[in-house]
């Protein structure tokens, strides 16, 4: 055998030891920073912001959720509309591939309807207890109102693409708060968080469930999820658009029958599993989980993970609508938080706690398995396993759609983009290679930084949502179907592309 060969074979092993090695004191370092920017910045600043902006609206996320059903069935608020407008200002012009309302609803859905209602929330009951739930639910219906300010603005501030609308945090930073610096910063770190280390997740967890029920080892899974991934994005907005509002509906419910059934078989323990949440969410039986503070912190991360509430994601979806008034696809937002973490995390929690293995030492979709089958046998696990391919796929399509937005923010070139898709193939690739923690630590680092770029710009420009909404409200009030044209806010008027006569 040729020397070089051996000395190839020799120095192999040494190599991938200090690859790793350099890996583990990477991520050490990452979990320290993550422990100060969750435990005394995000957390702070997510919760003051979700509680002033509930305030402020009065409550939109839940005086207008009759609204929000009108919305998303199509239907208008009142059937007359105003005498200078037989139609939607934001009406169609014929260039535009037209996306309702609901089609940009289920993209932004079918992002935070993944593994983060899965694997996310299991590994939130593992770390934090039983309590974490209770406070991704309290996060879920204030964040709602985040969701709505954002979402709002989005509308307010989208541009017209060649195909369709096009818009999200990066763009009303630049033409809302005029800092074009801002918007490329909060570009960069969404293609990094979601085009990235969120693929790596939703693969990884993916292939690890396939991987488990078949046997077929984890690499040759991520191969064919990488074409199946690819085979979509180059398909543009358009296919990504109908995909998920295909499979996010579909997926969405035959999990939450399932979990329906558990309850009923299970109905006499329920008492007793709120009272634990409960009880555990604020420190009254810490026997079963982690502190306090614990069951805090990974509440409100697993569940910012879940409904992406503040983060700055789903305004890329909800600025493609096309809707006659921005309030309508804001409230859509609202109803999109409370979907995902109060009707489909809360399945995934009363499904593990209601098992009795919640504190069995199992982690991530792993728990989230064996507690199915506890409940239903073998069945389950097959379900979850189907469930978890249909969650985690729709996400990464969502994912690759929101770094794409963001990259046309930086750059217009082509080649940017088809170098972006490949990547993203690269990502989804990896994540069948590499270990969840790993992952979750990098994700926790890039969502955070994220989330404090857009709850700075959206508390700075949540002025313009009330005043939209304020709108809103006047011609509801008149029976009227409400329709914005930006020559209603004439101080902005400058700065907004869309919403002409």
């Amino acid at each position: 055998m040729p020397l070089h060969f051996n000395l190839f074979l020799y120095l192999c092993p040494k190599i991938k030891k200090h690859i790793m090695n350099l890996l583990g004191w990477i991520v050490q370092a990452v979990d320290i920073i993550n422990d100060y920017l969750w435990s005394y910045v995000v957390i702070v600043l997510l919760v003051g912001c979700a509680l002033y902006f509930t305030v402020r609206s009065k409550g939109v996320q839940f005086r207008l959720i009759k609204d929000m059903i009108k919305v998303i069935v199509n239907r208008p608020i009142y059937n007359k509309v105003g005498d200078d407008a037989e139609k939607s200002a934001d009406t169609n012009d014929g260039r535009l591939e037209k996306i309702g309302s609901f089609q940009a609803f289920a993209i932004s859905l079918s992002s935070r309807v993944g593994t983060g209602n899965l694997a996310g929330v299991a590994s939130a009951i593992f770390y934090g207890g039983p309590g974490a739930v209770f406070w991704m639910w309290a996060m879920a219906l204030l964040g709602a109102a985040t969701a709505f300010v954002e979402a709002t603005l989005a509308q307010l501030y989208k541009r017209r693409g060649k195909d369709s609308f096009y818009g999200g945090p990066a763009y009303y930073m630049q033409h809302g708060l005029h800092k074009k610096w801002m918007g490329v910063l909060f570009a960069i770190l969404i293609t990094i968080t979601f085009g990235m280390a969120n693929q790596v997740i939703q693969s990884n967890t993916l292939c690890d469930a396939l991987a488990d029920a078949s046997g077929i080892e984890q690499e040759w899974i991520g191969i064919v999820l990488t074409a199946a991934t690819l085979v979509i994005i180059f398909g543009g907005i358009t296919r990504i658009s109908h995909f998920a509002s295909i499979v996010v509906p579909f997926m969405a419910i035959g999990y939450i029958l399932l979990s329906i059934v558990v309850l009923i078989m299970n109905i006499t323990e329920i008492p007793d599993m709120m009272a634990l949440i409960v009880k555990n969410a604020f420190g009254v039986d810490q026997a079963v989980g982690g502190m306090l503070g614990t069951a805090i912190t990974q509440g409100v991360k697993r569940g910012l993970f879940s409904n992406e509430a503040g983060e700055g994601s789903a305004p890329n979806a909800a600025a493609i609508a096309s809707t006659s008034h921005p309030v309508k696809q804001g409230l859509l937002q609202s109803l999109g938080v409370f979907s995902d973490t109060i009707v489909i995390c809360s399945c995934t929690a009363f499904v593990i706690l209601l098992s009795g293995i919640y504190d069995s030492g199992r982690d991530g979709i792993i728990l989230t398995k064996y507690a199915l089958v506890t409940h239903v046998g073998q069945a389950g696990g097959l379900f979850i396993t189907a469930a978890i391919f249909l969650f985690a796929y729709s996400t990464i399509i969502a994912n690759y759609f929101y770094g794409e937005t963001n990259i046309r923010f930086i750059t217009q070139g082509k080649t940017a983009i088809n170098a972006f898709r490949i990547i993203t193939g690269a990502t989804v690739m990896l994540g069948s290679m590499v270990t969840l923690k790993t992952a979750w630590s990098f994700v926790d680092l890039a969502m955070g930084m994220m989330t404090l770029v857009n709850l700075v710009a959206i508390i700075q420009l949540s002025p313009k949502v009330f005043a939209l909404l304020d709108n809103y409200m006047q011609q509801r009030r008149q029976h009227r179907d409400p329709v914005f044209k930006r020559t209603m806010m004439p101080e902005i008027e400058k700065d907004i592309e869309c919403w002409e006569e």
